[in-house]
C-alpha cells in the first residue's frame, strides 16, 4: 500500500466535473493538489473548497492541448512545489454528434485534449519521475473506450487510445518506482459528461456517483492497479459477450435502447 500523505499532485480539469472530486479524495489523503484548466473564477473556487483540508493547492490556468501551456504548466508546479509525483490526466471532452456533423476542427479538438495532452504532460514529468524513482500517471479513460457508441465515435476512440496507452506505459515501467493507472468510469451522474441532458440512461448502462470515480482514482494509486472500471452495471458480462461476438453485443445494444440513447443526444445538440 503506497502512502499518499505529501505527494504533490497536477490534476488536469481540475475546475468542473471529476476534477473536484478527484482533488477533494486526494486531498483528504494528504496530498498537496496543483490543479489546472481555462476557467480562473472556476478554479479559484475549487482551489477553495479544498483548503479545508489542510493541504498546499495552487491552482494554475492552462490549455492542456497547448505545448507551450504545458511546458509552462509543468516549469510553473515544479518550482512551487518542488515536484511532481502523481499527474491526473482527468481533462477531457466530449460532443456526441452524427460524426458528419462534426467539423474538422472539433475532431482535432477532441483527439488534441482527450489523447495527444495526456501523452505529452505524461513525457514531460516521467523523465523527473524516474529520476527520483517515485510517480504515478492516473489517466482518466470511459468505458467508450472498450465499446465504441454511435454519434461519439471520436470521443471512444480517443479514450481507447488511452487506455492502451496507459497499459503499455505501465509494462514499461515496471520496477522503476513509476507506474500507470487507467480509470474507466462508465456513466456519471451528478457531473458526467450526460447531466446536462436530463434524461434517464438505460438500466444497461447503469450510473456511478462522482465520489466513487475519485474514490476508484486513490485505489488504483495506493493499490496501483492498473485498471479500475467503475460501473454499477453487468459490464463485465458485456465486455465478455462483445469479445466473442461483437454484432451480438451490438443487437444488445439496440434492443436495450443504447444506440437511441445516444442517437437523441446528438439530436438535442443540434438545438444547443
Amino acid at each position: 500500500m503506497i502512502e499518499l500523505k505529501d505527494m504533490n499532485v497536477l490534476l488536469t480539469g481540475g475546475s468542473r466535473g471529476l476534477g473536484p472530486h478527484i482533488a477533494a479524495e486526494l486531498a483528504k489523503e494528504g496530498c498537496n493538489i496543483a490543479i489546472t484548466a481555462r476557467s480562473e473564477k472556476l478554479l479559484k473556487s475549487v482551489a477553495e473548497e479544498l483548503l479545508q483540508y489542510g493541504t498546499r493547492v495552487r491552482f494554475y490556468l492552462c490549455n492542456v492541448s497547448d505545448a507551450k501551456d504545458r511546458r509552462k504548466l509543468v516549469d510553473d508546479i515544479k518550482a512551487d512545489f518542488g515536484r511532481i509525483d502523481i499527474l491526473v490526466n482527468n481533462a477531457g471532452i466530449e460532443n456526441v454528434s452524427s460524426y458528419t456533423d462534426l467539423s474538422s476542427e472539433m475532431i482535432d479538438d477532441m483527439v488534441q485534449t482527450n489523447l495527444l495532452a495526456p501523452m505529452q504532460l505524461a513525457h514531460l514529468v516521467i523523465p523527473d519521475m524516474l529520476a527520483q524513482r517515485c510517480g504515478h500517471i492516473v489517466t482518466m479513460s470511459s468505458l467508450g473506450g472498450k465499446k465504441g457508441s454511435p454519434y461519439s465515435a471520436t470521443y471512444a476512440a480517443t479514450k481507447a487510445g488511452l487506455i492502451q496507452w496507459s497499459n503499455g506505459i505501465r509494462a514499461e515501467l515496471h520496477q522503476t518506482g513509476v507506474s500507470a493507472s487507467v480509470i474507466c468510469p462508465g456513466l456519471v451522474s451528478d457531473s458526467g459528461m450526460f447531466v446536462k441532458y436530463d434524461k434517464k440512461a438505460p438500466g444497461l448502462l447503469g450510473e456511478s456517483k462522482p465520489d466513487q470515480v475519485a474514490q476508484a482514482v486513490v485505489k488504483a494509486i495506493k493499490k496501483d492497479v492498473g485498471e479500475v472500471i467503475v460501473n454499477p452495471g453487468p459490464i463485465r458480462l458485456s465486455m465478455v459477450l462483445d469479445a466473442i461476438n461483437p454484432e451480438i453485443m451490438n443487437w444488445v445494444l439496440r434492443k436495450f435502447g443504447i444506440h437511441e440513447f445516444y442517437r437523441m443526444q446528438a439530436e438535442d445538440n443540434k438545438l444547443l
